[in-house]
C-alpha cells in the first residue's frame, strides 16, 4: 500500500471571544475600498506581535491566537466575503491567501 502524506498549511489567526457563543476572527476593512479582509500569520510569534499592533476593542472582548487549517480559514472568509492577507509581524502584506 502506498504511504501518501498530506501536506497541511496552517496559518495563525486572532479569534475574539473565544470558546463563547460570540466567537469570531478578528477581521478588518480597508479605509479607503471598505474591502473586509482576515489577517493570517504564518507563526504564532508573528500574530502576536502584529496583534500588539492592531486597532482592538480591549473593553469589550477577550482575544487569543489560534491556529486554523487552510482550507477551514478560506471557506469561512468565503461564507463571509473577506478576502485573507498574510501578514507578518510588523503588519506588512506578504500575499492574499484567496
Amino acid at each position: 500500500m502506498e504511504n501518501k502524506k498530506t501536506i497541511e498549511n496552517w496559518y495563525y489567526v486572532i479569534v475574539q471571544d473565544p470558546d463563547t457563543s460570540a466567537e469570531q476572527f478578528v477581521g478588518f476593512a480597508q479605509e479607503d475600498t471598505n474591502e473586509k479582509f482576515l489577517p493570517a500569520f504564518k507563526t504564532k510569534q508573528d500574530a502576536e506581535a502584529c496583534f500588539m499592533l492592531m486597532p482592538k476593542d480591549i473593553f469589550n472582548g477577550r482575544y487569543d491566537t489560534h491556529a486554523i487549517i487552510e482550507e477551514d480559514l478560506l471557506g469561512a472568509a468565503a461564507e463571509n466575503g473577506h478576502k485573507i492577507y498574510l501578514l507578518d509581524e510588523k503588519g506588512s502584506l506578504l500575499k492574499p491567501l484567496n
